[in-house]
């Protein structure tokens, strides 16, 4: 499996509440044998002699066995209850998007297998009790095993309480997802990466001149959104088959059955099987996800925003913590150079052209839906202000200070048509010098 897939496979893993409670539960099955093989082998040791070993009789064992079985059945049961009551808030707060972060949370998968393997462990030990004479059997240690997942499932218990309280706060969220945007830059923006500009612009020649007339489409056949394109394969099989491939489609965009992924040249050199091979390169799904989409969690803290900012909610503080977090990734995205489309193999040939995410087009992903939406708003409009303040202060390049300045201009006409009050406009007009002093001193 390459990596794409993998990664791809990961993902859906890590985004399901089955798959961590169904390794525990594995674990616990296994836990049990082991500890009853040793009790009956005799592999223990001198058992009776440990103060803090079990060492009641059968009756006893069934009665704190089936105790903590039954207590972790219930507890699983309002642990689960309390979990979609989390997810209904963050549907209704945050937005249904948000939900992928919830169902990633490592924590509740953790509680919720802990439960579950308790409560299967307790039933296989149970079952190997005997209280005849002629077979006694009390597995002395696999009961006090037992009785210490019943002691541990009591502080897991204590920390869901509080972890449960925790997830579904604002600042919480908000800090989550401004993580999952670090993560993504760090992966999809490294310091070093590409061509340079003119570079790349030397090297543009060698794409064919006929390149559009005489390449063939490769369609897909598939609907959903497209999560990750294997960069490996298409490398490879451009490489192999001396072929020059041109992407249609970027990582986030919906993908309608018939619609363009890619353009091949030459078309003599493309049979239905590469087709085919080529199409597995893109990777599509029910949602989108961060893995190759930079713009997901950009688009994630822009609709807490939003809402928060919404006059069914109007809460501004929200909207400007979201603010902040996104001048912080924008800010780490000023300091980096984005990576050439052009990709080439390792004997220099050009073999791909991918479709770029260029800082413009983030830049407004993240201000212009929120700058429409706060007009009216003087502390939000002003946070935007400051947040591009930063984001010029950390700018490393010139190419950038005409994005800065555009939207810090867009900003201002907009406060001029929704605030009434004067004082507020000579605030904002104010910040925005500031503004334009930081764009034009840096970059």
């Amino acid at each position: 499996m390459n990596n794409a897939k993998f990664s791809k496979l990961w993902d859906s893993l890590h985004s399901s509440y089955w798959f961590i409670p169904m390794l525990m539960a594995i674990g616990a099955i296994v836990l049990a044998f082991v500890m009853v093989s040793l009790d009956r082998v005799g592999k223990a040791g001198p058992i009776e002699q440990l103060g803090w070993v079990y060492a009641g009789g059968p009756d006893g064992a069934r009665a704190v066995l089936s105790a903590v079985a039954g207590s972790m059945a219930t507890v699983t049961a309002t642990a689960f209850s309390i979990t979609i009551v989390a997810l209904q808030l963050a549907a209704s707060n945050f937005g249904p998007r948000l939900l992928r972060n919830f169902m990633q949370d490592t924590g509740n998968q953790v509680v919720l297998g802990t439960f579950i393997a308790t409560f299967i462990y307790c039933l296989l030990v149970l079952r190997s009790i005997h209280g005849e004479d002629y077979n006694l059997f009390v597995p002395q240690l696999a009961v006090t095993v037992g009785i210490g997942l019943a002691i541990t499932s009591i502080g897991v218990l204590i920390y869901f309480i509080h972890h449960a309280s925790t997830i579904i706060q604002a600042s919480h969220v908000i800090s989550s997802v401004s993580h999952d945007l670090e993560q993504a830059i760090d992966r999809l923006f490294p310091e070093e990466i590409g061509h340079s500009t003119s570079e790349s612009q030397r090297l543009i020649g060698e794409i064919p001149k006929l390149f559009a007339q005489e390449a063939v489409t490769i369609r897909a056949v598939d609907v959903g959104y497209l999560q990750v394109i294997d960069d490996n394969a298409l490398m490879k099989l451009a490489s192999q088959h001396d072929l020059l491939i041109r992407l249609q489609v970027r990582p986030g965009q919906f993908i309608l059955t018939g619609n363009e992924l890619l353009k091949v040249y030459p078309r003599e050199q493309v049979d239905r099987s590469i087709a085919n091979h080529l199409r597995e390169a893109f990777i599509l799904g029910k949602e989108r996800t961060e893995q190759q989409d930079i713009e997901f969690p950009i688009d994630q803290l822009v609709e807490i925003a939003l809402r928060a900012i919404s006059p069914a909610v109007n809460d501004p503080f929200t909207a400007i913590r979201c603010i902040d977090r996104l001048s912080v990734g924008l800010s780490n995205l000023a300091q980096r150079q984005f990576p050439s489309p052009y990709r080439y193999d390792e004997t220099h040939n050009l073999r791909v052209i991918a479709q770029p995410v260029t800082f413009e087009r983030l830049m407004d992903q993240a201000f212009n839906p929120i700058r429409q939406y706060a007009q009216s708003d003087s502390a939000v409009t002003l946070q935007l202000l400051v947040a591009i303040t930063r984001i010029a202060d950390a700018n490393r390049y010139a190419t950038y200070q005409s994005v800065l300045r555009h939207h810090a201009e867009m900003i201002l006409r907009g406060s001029r048509q929704g605030l009434s009050e004067e004082y507020d406009r000579k605030t904002i007009e104010m910040c925005h010098t500031k503004a334009i002093e930081a764009i034009e001193h840096n970059g």
